[in-house]
């Protein structure tokens, strides 16, 4: 399989994960989850089981915005970098009290995103993803100068 091929393999099966379980989160059945999406119920049994291989990105995303699933799709230099990403749901367990700095910080970030232009969200975006790999990428040579420094010594 090429690396393109791999690629969009890999963000189809994490779009699909990431509808499978939203779909979860509605509480229906499969039937009434499938009608509420606008899919028949053996389309959305597949994307549930994951084998998702003749259905298009386009057809899941629509999906997954009728579902109302903020996603972030990312490809990298290797199919295994690619990954659809969901944001601005809250995650279990997160109702729990915390620190009054941390939630500070969490609505100030959020009235920030809300202030941002979808351009600007979208450059914000792009800049994290190249510190990212900015960072994997320094990690890396640590990690290699650690092993020269390890062998250098044996």
């Amino acid at each position: 399989m090429l690396p393109d091929e791999a690629t969009i393999q890999s963000l189809r099966r994490d779009i699909a994960l990431q509808v499978s379980r939203a779909a979860r989160r509605l509480g229906d059945t499969q039937v009434a989850a499938a009608r509420r999406l606008g899919v028949p119920q053996p389309t959305l049994s597949k994307i549930i089981n994951g084998r998702v291989s003749d259905l298009s990105i386009e057809f899941l995303l629509r999906i997954a915005v009728r579902v109302g699933l903020p996603i972030t799709l990312q490809t990298g230099r290797d199919a295994k970098e690619a990954g659809a990403f969901v944001s601005g749901l809250p995650r279990r367990g997160t109702n729990a009290p915390g620190s009054k700095l941390a939630q500070e910080a969490r609505e100030s970030s959020g009235e920030s995103e809300r202030r941002l232009t979808p351009g600007a969200r979208l450059e914000a975006f792009l800049e994290h993803n190249q510190l990212l790999g900015a960072l994997h990428q320094a990690g890396r040579a640590a990690e290699q100068r650690r092993l020269y420094a390890t062998v250098g010594t044996a």
